[in-house]
């Protein structure tokens, strides 16, 4: 867990303010309290690599669903791929993205939002890249990839729902690592 106390409460704002926005459908299925997780809860559940399905969009407006590793840091999931891949020139020309972490019918974490280059090749480094990549490269290590071939992204949440079909089950394996 990486969010400080204010990026909790950001994140819980956000996620309270997606759900009040969103169809009855939804409100349906996602019941705080009952199957969902809050803020707090679900930074403790989604630690380490978290595979992320991530969705991009063509210059001709064609979807494009692609699998990225994930990692959930303050509050935002940060995501890499190949700088030639064809979903780092999505993100770059139309930064507009999701992204859905699935665990199974148990974890459902969908998130909407506008997709920040965190290391580009031709301009200034944000100024959290170097403690995103101290963290990463924990992570990862020299695992044989070219580190200046992997461009890296945050994904700034403009919205956010978090479904879990038994959160104390969830919650129980995050206290134990399972």
């Amino acid at each position: 867990m990486y969010e400080t106390e204010p990026e909790i409460r950001d994140l819980q704002t956000l996620i309270d303010q997606s759900l009040a926005r969103s169809t009855a459908h939804l409100k349906s299925i996602i019941t705080p309290g009952e199957r969902s997780l809050d803020a707090a809860q679900a930074v403790r559940v989604l630690t380490g690599m978290c595979v992320l399905v991530l969705s991009t969009v063509t210059a001709q407006g064609e979807p494009r669903v692609s699998a990225v590793d994930g990692h959930f840091l303050h509050g935002r999931w940060v995501f890499g791929t190949s700088r030639g891949a064809a979903k780092a020139r999505h993100l770059r020309a139309r930064p507009a993205a999701s992204v859905a972490h699935l665990r199974g019918e148990e974890l459902g974490v969908f998130v909407h939002g506008v997709a920040e280059e965190l290391n580009p090749v031709d301009g200034p480094a944000d100024p959290d890249w170097p403690q995103i990549r101290e963290y990463l490269y924990g992570i990862y290590g020299d695992t044989g990839f070219d580190w200046s071939d992997v461009v890296y992204f945050r994904l700034r949440p403009t919205w956010m729902t978090v479904y879990a079909s038994e959160p104390q089950r969830l919650l129980d394996g995050a206290a134990t690592g399972s």
